[in-house]
This record gives C-alpha cells, structure tokens and sequence, in this order.
C-alpha cells in the first residue's frame, strides 16, 4: 500500500479536474472558489508526486499532456465514486440500517422484489440494498449480508434456510406452435430450443426424464439469465425451459404456452444464507423472518 506521503489529496484532484474542463487555471479557481495560486499550487505538486506533466503552458494557455489525458480517465472515476459514496451514506438517518442482499438476477426481479412489499412500512429502520451477486463467497468476504441461491444445501460458514423447490417445463410463444399438435417431446427441437447457460444440461436432463433423447438437446441460442430467456421465448425465438414460477404471469396472461405437458422437478432448491456468526443479528433474523412469511 502506498505511503501516505503518496496519496494526492480529494482537493489537489479537484483542483486537477476542474483545470481540465476549463483548461484554465483562474477559471478552475473560481469554480472551487480558491485563489488562481492555491489551484496552480495543488497542480504542480500533484506533477510533482506523479513524476509526470498534466499540463503544458504553451502561449498562455493550457494543453493536457498525454500523461494528463491518462490520469483524468481514473481521477474522474474516484471523484464520482467519493461523491456516490457520500450520498449514499447522507440518504439514511442516524438510525438507519443497511442490509445487504444479493440475489439471483431473474430470480430477485420475478420472486423476490415483489415480495418486498410492505418491508418498509414494517421495518423502517433497516434499508434493503439489492444486489445480482453471484460468487459462492460473497457472505464469507463481506460483500453481502445475505444471499439468495440455488443448489444443494448449505455452504461452508453459513446456515441455510431452504425456501422451495422448483419444477422445470419447457414455454413458448403460442403463435410458435405448430398446427398440429406434437406427438412425442423431441419435436420441440423443431422451434429451436433456448439454452440457459446456468443449467447447461438442462434439455438433456429433461428429455431424459420421459425416456427421450435427441442429438439437437445441447444446440440453440445460449443466454446469460433466464429473464433473457423468457424475453426470446416470448418474441417466438424459440422454446425454453424454465422454472414454472418464474413465469406464472406469462402463463396465466396467455403470452406463453406449455408446447409439452412434462414438469421434471429439480434436485437443487432455492436457499437464503447468511454467514454462522450473523444469526443474532437484529436485522439477519428481520429479514429471516419476513422471508419465511413469504414461502408459507
């Protein structure tokens, strides 16, 4: 880490930002309301401390160095970051607490956000801080407070609530159906089959599960998340297998159609975790509590 001797100053950054935009030093000043001297000050030693010239004085006037045009690139970054971090922390109260959570993408926007309603009426004091992050560690290095996951069990250093299971069944757009109806489940590699890059023997598995086998399981289009899935199955790229609660709406409003009646239930579960020590915690076992209401 570097000495502290090393560290520019959030002032000698400013002063070094606000220099680029005007590419002038009096202007500059009167926008951070300093003196033309004390921004001209800052500059220089902040050349001084990189070993590099920001600015060359040509006629009078400014002109960034390539040396400057690199380091603006990261000094606008860190005062952007500095000035998030400042609002994010002035938007709670003194009494307010931050928890944490991260979620699966699909499975946070369709299951988890519209079960939120009424968290803050109930629990004001605790702000909810969503995030799509995915790495098996997150709890262990502090990154979140909570997780949501799908798999097997609980993971090392965490307790695990499992909150349901989930059944797999393959949706489509219905003007993507066939005028006649298919008679055994491999014709649905006909309208291509979509491929969740999370479950990548997903078609397999499934057309295992009724004794069926074909060599097209593993071809089509392969997207990220099963929300980018729904959206393809919907506008008729194909057909997608996907957990039924995640598109219950689509199904009940008509926008998707199950092509073939087979629900293959899934060995793994949907779990909420939060690291051993965290169990008595005020706001872990809130929000513990709400989420089991949630799942009965």
């Amino acid at each position: 880490m570097l000495n502290k001797r090393h560290l520019p100053s959030i002032t000698a950054l400013q002063c070094f930002e606000a220099a680029t935009r005007h590419l002038s030093f009096t202007r500059a000043a009167e926008e951070l309301n300093l003196t033309q001297s004390a921004v001209s000050k800052q500059v220089a030693q902040l050349e001084e401390l990189l070993q590099h010239l920001l600015f060359r004085r040509v006629r009078r006037r400014l002109q960034m160095t390539p040396a400057g045009d690199l380091y603006l690139v990261e000094v606008r970054k860190i005062l952007t970051q500095v000035e998030m971090s400042t609002h994010y922390l002035r938007s709670y109260g003194g009494e307010t607490e931050v928890l944490r959570v991260s979620t699966p993408y699909t499975f946070g926007a369709r299951w988890l956000v519209p079960r939120l309603k009424g968290w803050r009426l109930r629990h004001p004091q605790i702000h909810l801080d969503l995030c799509n992050e995915q790495e098996p560690d997150e709890l262990l290095q502090g990154k979140a407070d909570m997780a949501f996951y799908f798999g097997q069990g609980a993971r090392p250093g965490t307790e695990s609530l499992k909150l349901f299971s989930e059944e797999l069944v393959p949706v489509c757009a219905p003007e993507s159906l066939p005028a006649q109806p298919f008679t055994d489940p491999t014709q649905l590699s006909n309208l291509v089959l979509l491929q969740n890059a999370s479950r990548p023997q997903g078609w397999h598995d499934w057309f295992a599960d009724q004794g069926y086998h074909t060599e097209h399981s593993y071809h089509g289009p392969r997207f990220d998340t099963f929300y980018m899935c729904i959206r393809a199955a919907q506008v008729g790229c194909g057909v997608a297998l996907l957990p039924r609660f995640l598109v219950e709406e689509e199904l009940a409003d008509g926008k998707l159609v199950i092509p073939w009646q087979h629900a293959m239930p899934s060995q793994d579960a949907y779990y909420l975790a939060y690291p051993e020590h965290a169990a008595e915690v005020p706001k872990v076992r809130e929000f513990v509590k709400w989420m089991m209401e949630q799942v009965i």
